[in-house]
């Protein structure tokens, strides 16, 4: 393991009643959590007792880093009115939700267009979202699995969304997280993908850590353990090594199960 590795932050996808314990249940510098209903509309929801500026002040005192997920419904691409004006109004409420805990990042879904779009209207809606949006935290577009019409399941569907939102206001503050499940069941290789994602974007902000159930191209997003999936060990641990940000686990099960996953992934780093 070399040094640069070792620094490397690994954490956990986590409740969001208790995030901090949840951390400290896992021994992790950072978790990642859903601010409310991740397939509602009703806007975000801070569980913890203290409140946002609570849930800020225990995150700061334990040393531990906040990422928000937004939504899976977020679709800010799409030419349906009625899922992209909410979606972007959405967006914000969980922008301005992730300012007030203190969070490090607000990590969203590329989303897609329908079957008869042509993908360039999705690039360009893209460009209005984050024109519209007050951007207070890094808004981190995530990588999909499947979908032919995804924004961000290929790297040339990636390449029109960020040339499309290249010098918009608050494109400095646009970054990119990489899901290593989505990488490859969307059948992009993952022997080249931080250097092709790098080459597009010119930053990974967070590596979603996950193996992959499914087979490679399957363009099915389902996560499984490190070493019980489809991707082959040392690649994923090259995908960490290589593009050398904080790290998500997603990966299913309660504590014991992320502790064993950082402890695997920790050792091929």
């Amino acid at each position: 393991m070399s040094p640069q590795s070792q620094q490397i932050a690994i954490g956990a996808h986590v409740d969001q009643a208790d995030p901090v314990g949840e951390a400290r249940e896992r021994g992790v510098p950072l978790v990642q959590m859903f601010l409310g209903d991740p397939q509602g509309y009703r806007g975000p929801e801070i569980q913890h007792p203290g409140g946002a500026a609570g849930l800020r002040d225990e995150a700061a005192e334990a040393g531990v880093e906040l990422y928000v997920h937004a939504p899976y419904i977020v679709n800010v691409a799409t030419t349906n009115n009625r899922i992209r004006i909410p979606s972007r109004k959405l967006l914000q409420q969980h922008m301005d939700a992730a300012a007030e805990i203190g969070a490090k990042g607000l990590i969203v879904h590329g989303g897609h267009v329908n079957k008869a779009d042509d993908p360039s209207i999705g690039f360009d809606n893209w460009r209005k979202a984050v024109e519209a949006t007050d951007v207070k935290v890094p808004l981190l577009i995530e990588n999909t699995a499947g979908g032919d019409n995804a924004m961000t399941r290929y790297l040339e569907r990636i390449s029109g969304v960020w040339a499309a939102i290249e010098g918009t206001d608050g494109a400095d503050m646009v970054g990119f997280c990489l899901d290593t499940c989505h990488a490859h069941a969307g059948g992009n290789a993952l022997e080249t993908v931080v250097a092709d994602v790098l080459a597009i974007t010119g930053r990974i902000d967070l590596v979603h850590a996950n193996d992959s159930r499914d087979e490679f191209g399957s363009g099915a997003d389902r996560h499984a353990n490190f070493g019980a999936g489809r991707i082959d060990p040392d690649l994923l641990a090259a995908v960490v090594r290589d593009a050398g940000a904080p790290v998500v686990m997603e990966t299913p099960g309660p504590a014991e199960a992320h502790v064993a996953d950082a402890a695997w992934l920790r050792d091929r780093l």
